[in-house]
């Protein structure tokens, strides 16, 4: 077995391998990366289909079993209403990975598109706009994100569009130094000199090549992401019932801890475990990525 390895390393270092296999080569190699996508996999497919794997609607009121512990009919046991918990966490990491993604999404989208423009222009430009960034950076982050859920309402989509607004600040400045690390590259003058246009130099040939860092970064914005989510349901701002989130089962179950442990333990379990794997494959990203590491 591993003469084979050795054989497959050498004959990579004979013909050459690109960037993004070899990082998946030494990722793979990485075991605690590897469980974590495995678990993280696991999860998404449970959460993504829940009506599948458990028999009960997360909204289904149970008379006959209030508050039951957990049991082979009922799982993780159920709640003060006789509602399935299973199903609940399933249901509400659904929530909680679907605001996940789609915050991370508004923040690289705006985050690369801004410090990618900051840096190719540079000058009064660069200036300008992140001294922007630095007036927003000095404004309490929960603050902005409470403040827009106050006075937009607590909608779902609203709370994608308020998290999302306030996440992207930090992307915006790993892009923009690694954007001034690049333009003045022997490939960017090259792409000049064939008149390739300034729109066309920063999205196909910069931000390309931002592409390893703004990974390592997206593992680590899904986990924040996630706790904010949690954090505002926990105060009663974020996801509102009956449907559930990670955030808000863990505040309801914080209600009836001495009564009901199993309310608060399982979707707790679920957000760390989810958190948890986030780090570690951000750390086996980062290995993978970074040419030092070779």
């Amino acid at each position: 077995m591993k003469a084979n390895k050795q054989k497959i390393d050498e004959a990579a270092q004979e013909y050459g391998v690109s960037l993004w296999n070899d990082a998946w080569r030494r990722l793979i190699r990485n075991k605690m990366a590897v469980i974590s996508m495995i678990i993280l996999g696991i999860m998404v497919f449970a959460c993504a289909g829940a009506s599948y794997v458990t028999t009960h609607a997360y909204d289904e009121i149970h008379y006959d079993a209030i508050k039951t512990s957990p049991s082979m009919t009922y799982i993780f046991g159920t709640d003060d209403l006789g509602r399935d918990m299973f199903a609940r966490v399933l249901y509400g990491g659904q929530v909680s990975l679907k605001i996940a993604i789609l915050c991370t999404f508004i923040t690289l989208l705006i985050g690369i598109s801004y410090g990618a423009t900051a840096a190719y222009f540079g000058g009064q430009i660069d200036n300008y706009m992140m001294r922007f960034v630095d007036i927003m950076y000095s404004l309490p982050y929960m603050f902005l994100v409470i403040i827009l859920m106050v006075v937009f309402g607590k909608n779902i989509n609203l709370l994608f569009m308020a998290i999302g607004a306030v996440s992207w600040l930090t992307m915006a400045r790993i892009v923009r130094g690694q954007i001034l690390s690049l333009k003045a590259k022997e490939f960017i003058e090259a792409a000049r000199s064939y008149g390739a246009s300034n729109l066309r130099i920063i999205f196909l040939h910069l931000i390309p090549n931002t592409l390893g860092t703004v990974a390592v970064y997206t593992t680590v914005t899904i986990p924040r992401v996630i706790l904010v989510e949690s954090f505002l349901s926990f105060l009663g701002l974020g996801v509102q019932p009956p449907d559930p989130s990670w955030g808000s089962l863990c505040s309801d179950g914080a209600k009836a801890i001495e009564s009901a442990s199993w309310l608060i333990i399982f979707p707790g379990l679920a957000l760390s475990v989810t958190l948890f794997c986030m780090n570690f494959l951000g750390d086996g990203l980062r290995d993978a990525l970074d040419p030092k590491m070779k």
